[in-house]
């Protein structure tokens, strides 16, 4: 294919941002001494962490030149900036001071309260503000929930594939993760009785992502959820239900969550990201006392409190603001750009290849033709200018070479339109490459 404009510096930042080249670096030397001199004072768990491949690609995927469908991100252009900055100018006026002080490790009542309003909305009807714990993104509730239950060496179980920043968190508490396989209807119950009984120790949770999946898009079924939370309570597995896109649904209202059908065993990560604004940074947890308060603690351990002022923002968001139909603008946003996704990977991909239909959330998780492998394949489409992440990122276990996750939040449907383009054309010459050498 013929290049691009800064098509090759883009291929080449990326192939020098990569997890294998960043330890590459610690072996070289610079005047007798490695990149790294600190590489022997480390604790053993940094060892084991590595960039993700989506970090690795956001310095060349956010080029202008670059159609990127990789990222996560909602379209904050889709909010209502004047009113909104007459919200946090009111916010200034009325309680500046207060904050712009510390708060309560456990976050502010009155976001607990609203937060509770929120998750009364979904189908969790019976929280407490007591029970809630708010926290830097529901990323740091993930962490949080690591600290408090996780030793070396202990199994969790996760779908496979599954969230990129959960397989970081879980690297970094030395955990091992086990996969769990999905199809079309989310993660398979037996697979998860399989799962259980050929652990070696009993898995300490199940990581779940069970609405609009990250990545693939897929949503448990309700008969799965039902199935789902008996084989958990029949072996006294946790369950770590991670619920950032549950609502944003396309076709129809999703399911209700699974800590909505019960309050036992089932911890509940809660955000504002992609809903609001994830640079605020507000998410939460929903727990019982006995593990919110270890929570608490280890929250105050890591961070002291959370923002007093995103808290602030927030609460008054929710509480003055239209953020219901502000979600029905996201709705109709992201469904009018799935669908334009949708048809332009059916006009335009190659034979073999294959992708999910997501009922909502952000992604498209694609297979591959047979033999592509989508990590090796990546150079050359950042040299086409555009960008996916590979599958491989959302795997313990080397798996997803075959596979990719394509974003449809944040790109115009023009956007999309182009870059599907792009990538088909990556995709039609790395088969005809494949086939060159298979004849």
């Amino acid at each position: 294919m013929p290049g691009n404009p800064g098509g090759d510096d883009c291929a080449a930042e990326y192939a020098g941002m990569t997890s294998e080249s960043i330890g590459a670096a610690r072996e070289v030397t610079v005047s007798g001494t490695t990149l790294d001199d600190y590489t022997d004072r480390y604790a053993a768990r940094i060892h084991g962490m590595a960039q993700s491949e989506i970090r690795a690609l956001f310095a060349v995927a956010s080029r202008p030149e670059v159609v990127s469908l990789a990222g996560g991100n909602p379209d904050t252009t889709a909010l209502p900036m004047a009113e909104l900055g007459d919200m946090f100018a009111q916010l200034l006026r009325d309680n500046g001071p207060a904050a712009m002080l510390y708060c309560p490790g456990q976050g502010d009542t009155r976001l607990r309260e609203e937060i509770c309003r929120v998750m009364a909305s979904t189908g969790i009807a019976a929280a407490s503000p007591d029970d809630v714990v708010v926290t830097v993104g529901a990323q740091q509730g993930l962490s949080l929930l690591a600290t408090v239950f996780l030793d070396p060496g202990d199994i969790v179980l996760a779908e496979g594939p599954t969230y990129v920043g959960a397989l970081g968190v879980f690297q970094a508490a030395q955990a091992r993760v086990r996969h769990v396989t999905m199809d079309a209807e989310g993660l398979i119950p037996e697979a998860l009785e399989a799962a259980i009984a050929e652990s070696d120790t009993p898995p300490k949770f199940l990581y779940t992502v069970p609405t609009y999946q990250n990545p693939t898009g897929v949503t448990l079924t309700d008969r799965r959820r039902a199935a789902v939370l008996d084989i958990c309570d029949r072996h006294g597995l946790l369950i770590v239900e991670d619920d950032p896109y549950g609502m944003l649904a396309f076709d129809g209202e999703p399911p209700a969550p699974l800590r909505a059908r019960t309050d036992d065993g089932v911890f509940y990560l809660g955000t504002f990201s992609k809903t609001f604004a994830a640079g605020l940074r507000v998410g939460w947890v929903l727990a019982p006392p006995a593990v919110r308060d270890k929570l608490v603690l280890a929250s105050e351990s890591q961070i002291l409190c959370p923002s007093a002022f995103t808290q602030a923002a927030v609460t008054r968001y929710l509480s003055t603001m239209p953020w219901r139909q502000q979600v029905k603008v996201f709705r109709t946003l992201y469904q009018e750009r799935r669908d334009t996704m949708l048809a332009c990977l059916a006009e335009s991909m190659p034979a073999g290849m294959t992708w999910t239909r997501p009922g909502g959330g952000l992604f498209v998780w694609a297979d591959l033709p047979h033999g592509i492998d989508s990590k090796a394949m990546l150079p050359q489409a950042l040299a086409e200018r555009v960008a996916y992440v590979p599958g491989t990122g959302f795997h313990a276990d080397g798996g997803g070479t075959g596979q990719m996750r394509l974003n449809f939040s944040f790109p115009t449907s023009e956007r999309i339109r182009e870059g599907v383009r792009r990538l088909a054309g990556v995709i039609d010459a790395a088969t005809r490459l494949r086939d060159t050498f298979t004849a």
